[in-house]
């Protein structure tokens, strides 16, 4: 299911005709996330390796990893909800195929953030990932 989403999320980028509605378009999508509790905003829920602020909260449910996330920055907020598209409800077991590197490729990411914004992205993605060993 959530290949589905990440492949229309994709789509839904490839509507817009340059980066700065893009941009808009991504830091719209972090304004959908829910707010995150401020007293799960702690060391331990903070991802290292991010020039913002971020924090990830898992929950593990029936083998399905389930997760709050927030950031002190709207762009990180979107890549936030990026990342809730792509991993939310998905079980355990398949959060190592998905291809959310082809996605952000594909959405044009790479080339159009800063390389602390992708290295950030790329270390919440890895942190992600842990949360299913």
């Amino acid at each position: 299911m959530n290949k589905e989403k990440l492949n229309e999320l994709v789509e839904n980028f490839a509507l817009f005709d340059d980066w700065e509605e893009r941009y808009r378009y991504l830091i719209d999508l972090g304004r959908t996330l829910p707010q995150m509790d401020e007293a799960l905003k702690s060391e331990e829920t903070l991802v290292r390796g991010c020039t913002s602020r971020v924090w990830i909260k898992p929950d593990i449910q029936d083998d399905k990893l389930h997760f709050v996330a927030d950031s002190d920055a709207h762009i990180v907020r979107g890549l936030i909800a990026i990342l809730d598209c792509a991993y939310q409800g998905i079980a355990l077991n398949d959060i190592a195929g998905m291809d959310i590197e082809g996605a952000f490729a594909q959405i044009g990411l790479e080339q159009n953030l800063s390389p602390n914004r992708r290295n950030g992205f790329f270390s919440m993605v890895e942190r992600i990932k842990s949360f299913a060993s």
